[in-house]
């Protein structure tokens, strides 16, 4: 019992020992295979029917469920730091929880191993997605460990990539990752494929390379060695290429390019690009007019400094919110019918909406057919009417006449002709009985 530690000690070295001696004298690894070979790879694409997108990769007793949510580009993640960049549109989360490796414990925030993680299965897909403009989305990606035996950060690259191509989006090429390892004592070297997390304690070397087919997108690398020759690294780097070879044609035989349409549930975003001037016209005062045409078509509108404008929806309200919005930034002509409605009505008219924002004045002289009162006497307040641009003048107020008019009603003075005007002078007085009265003398 007093010597309990040291022999516990004595025993792992021993194994150390037995681990290296077979890999270096006999070319066998701990789970038999050779130091080429990669453990069996599966891939599911879509594995949860409800996500954008989703990616299972198991590799041996390595498993990783990457599930992929789609938002708007103002959902960004902003990030507060020296550095110049603002913020990032793609965001990968890494978690490890206890029970991937059979242990038990608290599930609390992600530590430094999370973090690093998802920083580098960040980094390695990065370089494929595509640009804002032709994909105008934040794309954030949730890496779930279900089993850990080695290199799960590459087994949540792989995940991720199925996970892109399940949801639609146009990466320029799929990402495989594979982790190196290295035996090495003295002269004798062994470069190991896929390590396992026995490989990784007690070897030498936990080398990182994820890429895709033409080149590497992200390289990490913790030695143990005293120092790695070029001769090492280029075995390394060319056996690394073969394994992410392996590892991909596994991955693409459940989903070799992106899905050509996005998931039902994802959002749909339009882009409309309009002039910088018009931006407070869609916008209105105090941010009246995008607030109506949101609330109206369900629409989510995102609009930037430089006039593009995305919209996101789930159904045809983004499509009725674009068509909105083109209709605010248009200019209207002369000759041109629109069918407004009546916001105002004033003493010599009625203003019409012929787009939000945008008004014109139907003068009470082109309400109806013949003589009006009151503009009210044929038009409310909502009512629809069909007009035509008849003027603008300098400065843009617009001119309206009224198609199809209809007869002025005979209250107002429409029906039996023109109302003809008094001819002037004072009326004159009459009594009850309708005769000429003078005036009576007033008593001082």
């Amino acid at each position: 019992a007093a010597d309990g530690k040291d022999i516990k000690a004595l025993l792992k070295a021993l194994e150390k020992k037995t681990m290296r001696d077979m890999v270096l004298d006999e070319g066998e690894r701990a789970d038999g295979r050779k130091t080429d070979e990669i453990r069996q790879v599966t891939s599911v694409a879509g594995y949860l029917p409800r996500a954008h997108g989703s990616g299972l990769f198991t590799r041996g007793q390595t498993q990783v469920l990457s599930v992929l949510t789609l938002g708007m580009l103002s959902e960004w993640q902003r990030i507060d730091t020296i550095d110049v960049s603002e913020g990032k549109r793609y965001l990968h989360h890494y978690n490890f929880p206890p029970f991937c490796t059979g242990e038990t414990g608290f599930m609390r925030g992600p530590k430094r191993r999370e973090i690093g993680h998802g920083a580098l299965a960040e980094r390695a897909l990065v370089p494929v997605l595509p640009a804002e403009d032709e994909f105008p989305y934040t794309i954030r990606i949730v890496s779930e460990v279900l089993e850990s035996n080695g290199s799960s950060s590459m087994g949540s690259v792989c995940g991720s990539s199925l996970a892109l191509m399940d949801a639609g989006v146009p990466i320029k090429a799929p990402v495989s990752g594979i982790a190196m390892g290295l035996i090495k004592e003295g002269d004798r070297v062994a470069v190991l494929s896929d390590i396992q997390g026995l490989e990784d304690f007690l070897g030498d070397m936990d080398f990182k390379v994820a890429g895709t087919e033409n080149g590497i997108t992200a390289l990490q690398m913790d030695n143990k060695a005293k120092g790695l020759s070029y001769e090492i690294l280029e075995t390394a780097l060319h056996q690394a290429k073969a394994g992410r070879a392996h590892i991909l044609s596994k991955m693409l035989e459940a989903i070799d390019v992106p899905r050509e349409e996005l998931s039902q549930f994802a959002p749909r975003i339009l882009t409309v690009k309009i002039p910088v001037d018009k931006i407070r016209d869609v916008i209105g005062s105090g941010g009246k007019v995008i607030r109506g045409i949101q609330e109206e078509t369900g629409a989510q509108i995102d609009i930037q400094e430089d006039g593009t404008i995305f919209v996101a929806s789930r159904d045809q309200g983004g499509e009725e919110a674009v068509r909105r919005i083109q209709l605010i930034v248009k200019v209207p002509e002369i000759g041109e019918r629109y069918k407004g409605r009546v916001v105002s009505i004033q003493a010599f008219g009625a203003f019409i909406e012929l787009t939000p924002g945008k008004d014109g004045l139907l003068h009470i002289s082109r309400v109806a057919k013949g003589r009006v009162e009151k503009v009210e006497d044929v038009l409310a307040v909502g009512d629809e009417v069909e007009v035509e641009v008849l003027d603008i003048d300098d400065r843009g107020k617009i001119s309206l006449d009224r198609i199809d008019k209809p007869e002025a009603p005979p209250s107002s003075g429409g029906g039996g002709g023109e109302r003809k005007p008094h001819s002037g002078g004072d009326r004159p007085e009459r009594d009850r009985g309708g005769e000429h009265r003078k005036p009576r003398r007033r008593h001082n």
